[in-house]
C-alpha cells in the first residue's frame, strides 16, 4: 500500500492540471451558454474543450511515463517506476472523461457522470482484485498491475462517456445555416476560466506529492518502516476519511451550475442561500461520519484493514482518530470551493488552499522530525491545512452574517445529534463495526427527524428546480409551447 500511495500523488497532480478542473469549470461555462446561446453553443464549447484538454492529457501521460525513474529515486523506492508507467496512460483518458462530465453537469444532467463513475469503479476493483491475487507472491509487480487496472477503468469510462455524448446528440436539430450566437465561446476563454480552477484543485495534490517525499525521507531517518507508515497514513486513515468526502462530492458538483446560473442572472442573495443549504447538507453527512470514526477507530480498522497488525496497526488506529475531524473539514472545503467556482472566483479558492498547504508543509517539517510524534505529525498537519482552507472559503462564500450564524447553529445541532447517536452505540463496540454503525445511523436519522433539522422549505429547495429555465434549456425537462406538440419549439422561435 505504501508503494501504491507513493505513485498516486504525482498522478493526481498531473490529473488535476490536465483534467480535474474541467468538470466544475466547464459546467459553469455550459450553464451560462445554455442560458444565452442554447444547446449549439454549449456543444461547440465541448468540442473545443475536448481538443484542448485531450492534448494536455496526452502531454501529462508522456511526462509521467518519462519521469518514472526520477520520481521513484526521489521517493527511495525503485520498484515504484513500473507502477508509474502502468498508470501513465490514464491521464489522457481522464481528460476526455472530464470534458464530457463537465458538459453534462452544466446542462443539469448528472446521470452520465454517475453511471460512468460506477462503471469505472466496477472495472477498477474487479481487475485490481484479479491482478492483486494473481501476483500475490510479488508485491511490487502486484502493485504495478493493480495500477494498470486503474488505466483500464478510465479508458472504459471514456468510451462510455463518448457513447453518452453521441446518443445525446441524436435529438439535436441541425440548421442549414447558423451564425455565431451571442453565447458561443472560444478555446481561449475556456482555458482562461478552467486554468485557475485546475490550479486551485492542483494545490492539494501538489502537497500530497511533497508528502510522499518528505514523510518517507524524514521518518526514514529514525524508522526502518517509513514506507509502510506512509502507506498506513495515505492508504489507510486518509482513505477512510475520504469516504464521507466522496459522498459529499455530489453536492459540490450540483451547486456549480446552479450558482453560476443565479449569479449570471444577478440573483446573488438567492445563490448564497443555495450555497448555505449545500453546506448544511454537507455537514449533515460528514459530521456523523467523523463522530463514528473518532469513537470506533479500532473497530473500523479491524473491519477494513484486518491484515494491518502490530506497530502499524497501532499507528493506524491512532491516525484514524486524529484525522476523523478531517471528514468534516475536507467535505466543507470541497463544497465551498465548488461554490466559489460557480461564482466565478476560482482564484480565491486557490489562494485559500495555497495558504493552507503552506501551513501544512511547515508543520510537517517540524513535527515529522520528532520520533515520538512520527507519522502522527502528518495527520495533525493535514487537519490544520483543511481548517485554514475552510475558514478562508467560508468567509468568501457566505457574506451574509445571518446565514453564517445559521450555519454555525446547524453544525452544533448535527454535532449534538451525532454525539448522542455514537454514545448510544458505544456499548456495542464489542460486536465490531457493523452493528454500532447501524445503530449510530438509525439514531442519528431519528434525532434529525424529531428535532426537525431541515425545515419543509429546505427539503423542497432543490425540488423546485424543475421550474428553473436553465434546466429546461438543458433538455432535462421537456418544454411546452402554445400550438405545438410537447417538446417541440414553434417555427421561427
Amino acid at each position: 500500500m505504501g508503494i501504491y500511495q507513493m505513485v498516486y500523488p504525482f498522478y493526481c497532480l498531473l490529473l488535476t492540471l490536465s483534467a480535474t478542473g474541467i468538470p466544475s469549470g466547464l459546467a459553469r461555462i455550459v450553464a451560462r451558454l445554455e442560458t444565452e446561446g442554447g444547446a449549439a453553443a454549449s456543444r461547440t464549447a465541448l468540442k473545443k474543450a475536448l481538443f484542448l484538454f485531450c492534448a494536455v492529457g496526452l502531454g501529462g501521460s508522456l511526462i509521467m511515463f518519462a519521469a518514472a525513474p526520477l520520481m521513484s529515486a526521489l521517493q527511495n523506492e525503485p520498484s515504484a517506476a513500473a507502477a508509474y508507467r502502468m498508470l501513465a496512460p490514464s491521464v489522457f483518458a481522464v481528460a476526455a472523461v472530464s470534458c464530457f462530465r463537465g458538459y453534462f453537469q452544466g446542462r443539469g444532467n448528472f446521470l452520465p457522470t454517475a453511471l460512468s463513475e460506477i462503471f469505472e469503479q466496477i472495472v477498477k476493483v474487479g481487475l485490481g482484485l484479479f491482478f492483486a491475487y494473481t501476483y500475490r507472491g510479488d508485491a511490487p509487480r502486484a502493485v504495478a498491475y493493480t495500477l494498470l487496472a486503474v488505466t483500464a477503468s478510465e479508458t472504459a469510462a471514456a468510451v462510455f462517456m463518448l457513447a453518452c455524448g453521441y446518443f445525446s446528440r441524436a435529438g439535436d436539430v441541425k440548421p442549414l445555416y447558423r451564425e455565431r450566437t451571442k453565447g458561443e465561446i472560444g478555446a481561449a476563454p475556456i482555458l482562461r476560466f478552467i486554468l485557475p480552477v485546475a490550479v486551485s484543485a492542483g494545490i492539494l495534490p501538489l502537497s500530497n506529492l511533497l508528502d510522499s517525499i518528505l514523510i518517507v525521507r524524514l521518518i526514514g531517518k529514525y524508522s526502518p518502516n517509513a514506507t509502510a507508515l506512509y502507506g498506513v497514513f495515505a492508504g489507510g486513515a486518509a482513505t477512510l476519511v475520504n469516504l464521507p468526502v466522496s459522498v459529499c462530492y455530489g453536492l459540490a458538483a450540483a451547486i456549480v451550475p446552479l450558482a453560476a446560473s443565479l449569479y449570471a442572472k444577478g440573483r446573488a442573495a438567492e445563490a448564497e442561500k443555495k450555497i448555505a443549504f449545500a453546506l448544511k447538507c454537507t455537514l449533515f453527512v460528514s459530521v456523523p461520519s467523523a463522530a463514528f470514526l473518532f469513537a470506533f477507530p479500532s473497530e473500523t480498522a479491524a473491519l477494513l484493514f484486518r491484515s494491518v497488525q502490530g506497530e502499524e496497526g497501532v499507528w493506524l488506529v491512532r491516525l484514524i482518530r486524529i484525522m476523523s475531524v478531517g471528514a468534516v473539514l475536507l467535505s466543507a472545503v470541497q463544497t465551498l470551493s465548488a461554490c466559489l467556482t460557480g461564482r466565478g472566483k476560482p482564484k480565491i479558492a486557490a489562494a485559500c488552499m495555497s495558504a493552507a498547504v503552506a501551513v501544512k508543509i511547515i508543520l510537517e517539517l517540524i513535527l515529522l522530525r520528532i520520533p515520538e510524534i512520527s507519522i502522527s505529525g502528518a495527520a495533525i498537519a493535514t487537519i490544520c491545512c483543511y481548517f485554514v482552507a475552510l475558514i478562508g472559503d467560508l468567509l468568501y462564500s457566505v457574506r451574509d452574517k445571518k446565514l453564517l450564524a445559521r450555519t454555525g447553529i446547524d453544525f452544533l445541532q448535527f454535532a449534538a445529534a451525532a454525539a448522542v447517536s455514537v454514545g448510544a452505540a458505544y456499548p456495542l463496540r464489542f460486536a465490531g463495526a457493523i452493528l454500532p454503525l447501524a445503530v449510530t445511523g438509525a439514531a442519528y436519522l431519528a434525532l434529525c427527524i424529531v428535532t426537525k433539522c431541515f425545515s419543509r422549505e429546505e427539503l423542497g429547495l432543490f425540488g423546485r428546480l424543475k421550474n428553473n429555465d436553465h434546466r429546461n434549456r438543458a433538455g432535462v425537462l421537456p418544454r411546452r409551447s402554445h400550438g405545438c406538440r410537447k417538446g417541440r419549439d414553434p417555427v421561427g422561435r
